[in-house]
């Protein structure tokens, strides 16, 4: 604008989340932005409010007061006791005057706009914890390189401060994209692998896998060579990604590429109420062994599968 007021544009993506004091998500002490929006479709997603690119409504159900301060505000009548999940998903018009009447907090907005400053102005906070635990940033998601160049110039701002980088990335991207503008200013990258079948990956993540495929194979092969390091990663879930046959190929995949270590990410089922909450089907919830986390003995049989790599 002429005057120079700052106003949201798409230029800036929505952000789901920006959690700090994170020990889970890279060396150290980590904050970590969670990005709105993946072109993938995983119909097991831990974070399903990512999924999408646009604004949602979120319900919690346990939260909620009955005052129905909310039904009265909303002009387009899609809040009712009567529906399921309480909101008309097909009325609501994402107007968020319910979040704003809500007392209890119950109603809440997914998703919103920041710039990079504003960004790194709550990143900044955070730099002593880097500096004394060798920590940083990690851009995660949802898919932080669906937004490429607002993730490119988040990352320069990081680096021009000396914070340590780290991309979680599921590998669907453009890679002369990636190299223009990620690759230079990311310290560490961690390339989530899920299924090794191209036609079970269209399945139950709704997109290919050769292109994630060939990006694997040239990113780590420049890690071999020097490069930025690369972890890959295995989300284990039962029956789907946790079978002895597409872990086996996931395990020689990676030996044909060099790989030598790798992570096993455990299944946990404190997902699977976030999809309600947003108003998604879970065509996953009849399943028993979805409802629960897995044991000691199912993780021990899926590391075995794994013999001669470093575990981490």
């Amino acid at each position: 604008m002429e005057d120079g007021t700052q106003t949201k544009t798409e230029h800036e993506p929505l952000i789901l989340e920006i959690k700090g004091n994170s020990l889970d998500d890279g060396p150290g002490i980590r904050t970590v932005i969670f990005f709105k929006g993946c072109p993938l479709d995983c119909v097991w997603c831990h974070n399903p409010e990512a999924k999408r690119t646009g604004e949602e409504l979120s319900f919690e159900a346990n939260e909620c007061i009955a005052c129905d301060t909310c039904v009265k505000v909303c002009e387009a009548g899609a809040l009712d006791r009567h529906n399921p999940g309480y909101v008309d998903r097909a009325k609501c018009t994402l107007c968020f005057r319910c979040v704003k009447s809500c007392p209890a907090e119950a109603l809440t907005r997914v998703g919103r706009r920041m710039s990079v400053q504003e960004v790194m102005e709550l990143i900044l906070e955070d730099v002593p914890f880097f500096k004394t635990s060798g920590g940083g940033v990690t851009l995660s998601g949802g898919e932080p390189t669906l937004r490429i160049d607002y993730a490119s110039e988040l990352l320069r701002a990081l680096k021009a401060h000396g914070i340590h980088t780290l991309v979680e990335t599921s590998g669907l991207f453009r890679l002369e994209s990636f190299d223009q503008l990620v690759y230079p200013f990311t310290d560490l990258i961690y390339f989530d692998l899920k299924l090794m079948n191209a036609e079970e990956h269209v399945r139950f993540c709704g997109v290919s896998n050769l292109r994630i495929r060939d990006n694997f194979r040239e990113l780590f092969a420049r890690s071999l060579a020097g490069g930025t390091p690369l972890l890959p990663r295995v989300p284990l879930i039962p029956g789907i990604t946790a079978t002895d046959r597409n872990l086996t190929a996931i395990a020689g995949f990676l030996r044909e590429n060099g790989a030598d270590r790798v992570a096993l990410l455990a299944y946990n089922p404190l997902w699977m109420e976030k999809n309600a909450k947003i108003g998604l089907e879970n065509p996953l919830a009849s399943r028993e062994e979805m409802n629960r986390f897995m044991s000691a003995e199912a993780m021990e049989h899926c590391r075995a599968l794994f013999a001669g790599f470093q575990q981490v």
